[in-house]
């Protein structure tokens, strides 16, 4: 450590050891690289040069993200190889619902101090979503930050740009009704709602995280970091051989707030409960919540992580495209979803 930076390492940051341990990220961040990304990791920004040949107005998309409360889990069982993937995917899915392609992508990591095995997964992690995404790791900004943070905990949040021909944005306006609306399964919980479930598997019902609950294939622990589902390749699927009017990444708010987001008005959306099969993991969450129908679906995405709006003539080959359900149709109304449960069957 130099003389000069001990005064600092005092007070909780480490600026030697930031060094040393970015030193080395320059060979797995270029394999996330493409002709477009100029200069190299370290500057004060990065540089990609802007060429989109085939089109007409190139129109850059940006989005924002983070993980959520699923570091916690990530934490306890120190774990962190699958969270950088968590927050490309993420971000990837929610520029890919705007017919975007994904271009580059930076990242922000926040904690106490640097722990160097958990930065290098993460980086890891961040590295191989962009590289099955085909988007640049170009850049990030690493705080040792005590007093805001304390012992393990950290952040980690993501920003994405990508591009899209502006005749060919997807807004919702084409949407009518009729149309169907095709559900994608989720891999899980993916990163929304862990604040709630960790309450109710962890206080509620005093699960470990290596328990075996009902129902699971394997332990709460691997169920909860299941890394959350990539759509982009299912949807350049379907988009290559039918016309997609919509499409809303089942985040944050479920499927109650995502939907509404991209229908015009005078619709609604109308979801069938029971068409897709409600992953073992939410039935255990909604058994033991004790919480009504709505909130479930407001909270988690219950098994559907991407939604796609599609003509009625076309919703059995964009399911067989995506692999995905028919879960319900667009109907006359006011900008909502109506959950429609079966008379004779349990949903969950």
């Amino acid at each position: 450590m130099s003389d000069r930076l001990k005064a600092y390492a005092r007070a909780g940051v480490d600026v030697d050891l930031g060094n040393k341990v970015k030193a080395g990220l320059g060979a797995i961040v270029k394999t996330t690289h493409r002709p477009e990304v100029l200069g190299k990791i370290g500057g004060f920004g990065g540089l990609f040069r802007g060429a989109f040949p085939g089109m007409k107005e190139p129109v850059l998309v940006a989005s924002i993200d983070g993980v959520g409360t699923k570091i916690k889990v990530a934490v306890l069982l120190n774990k962190h190889d699958t969270i950088g993937e968590d927050l490309v995917n993420h971000c990837v899915n929610d520029i890919a619902v705007l017919g975007a392609e994904p271009l580059f992508f930076l990242d922000y990591m926040a904690s106490e101090r640097l722990e160097p095995n958990r930065f290098h997964d993460l980086i890891a992690g961040m590295t191989r979503g962009c590289r099955k995404a085909g988007c640049a790791l170009i850049g990030g900004e690493t705080a040792q930050m005590p007093g805001i943070y304390h012992g393990n905990d950290y952040d980690l949040v993501g920003t994405i740009v990508g591009v899209v021909d502006r005749k060919k944005i997807i807004d919702g306006s084409k949407i009518r009704e009729g149309d169907a609306i095709v559900g994608l399964p989720s891999s899980g919980l993916h990163t929304n709602g862990y604040s709630l479930a960790r309450e109710i598997l962890f206080n509620q019902l005093n699960l470990r995280l290596s328990a075996r609950a009902d129902g699971l294939r394997q332990t709460l622990g691997d169920e909860l970091l299941k890394v959350h589902t990539l759509y982009l390749p299912h949807i350049r699927k379907v988009r290559a051989e039918l016309e997609v009017k919509g499409m809303a990444h089942i985040t944050g708010g479920g499927l109650i707030d995502n939907i509404p987001r991209v229908l015009p008005e005078g619709l609604d959306a109308e979801i069938r409960l029971g068409t897709w099969t409600v992953p073992p993991l939410f039935r255990l969450l909604a058994n033991a919540a004790r919480i009504g129908l709505e909130e479930l679906h407001q909270v988690f995405n219950m098994g559907v992580g991407m939604v796609l709006i599609v003509a009625k003539e076309d919703a059995a080959k964009a399911t067989k495209l995506a692999g995905g359900k028919i879960i319900g149709q667009i109907v006359k109304g006011s900008r909502t979803v109506k959950l429609l449960e079966p008379k004779k069957k349990n949903v969950l």
